[in-house]
């Protein structure tokens, strides 16, 4: 097995498949937003009170950053950009799920943990320019 293993060892590779998997399919939920709106998240901000523009915000959370994310330019942040938009998504959409499993028996959130631990490990392992 050590063998095996020896072979494919590649974290730069490791890293990158990374990378490109969060910001891409980040990049289709943003999209998504992009092509039918964000009605939705708006109408949840201003129900607590802050202004509708915030809503604006999803945008670089999940169009902006994956772009930079993608392209490999400021990735460290990018990545926490996504990271603090899963957070603020969790909070506005599925706080109520936060301790519950799903139908098959896993985390109600584990597609949005997915997306938010996933950010921080390309966060954390993104190499600041000097």
């Amino acid at each position: 097995m050590n063998k095996i293993l020896e072979k494919i060892y590649h974290p730069t590779a490791g890293i990158y498949i990374l990378r490109w998997s969060v910001a891409l399919l980040m990049l289709l939920h943003g999209i998504a937003k992009l092509q039918n709106g964000i009605d939705g998240i708006q109408g949840r901000i201003t129900s607590l009170g802050l202004p509708g523009f915030l809503g604006y915000g999803v945008l670089i959370g999940e169009v902006l950053a994956p772009l930079f994310v993608l392209s490999g330019f400021f990735v460290g942040p990018a990545a926490l950009v996504i990271a603090f938009n899963m957070v603020v998504a969790i909070f506005l959409v599925h706080s109520g799920e936060l301790f519950s499993l799903g139908k098959s028996g896993g985390w109600a959130l584990e597609l949005q943990g997915l997306y938010l631990l996933g950010a921080v490990a390309i966060a954390l392992t993104a190499k600041p320019k000097n």
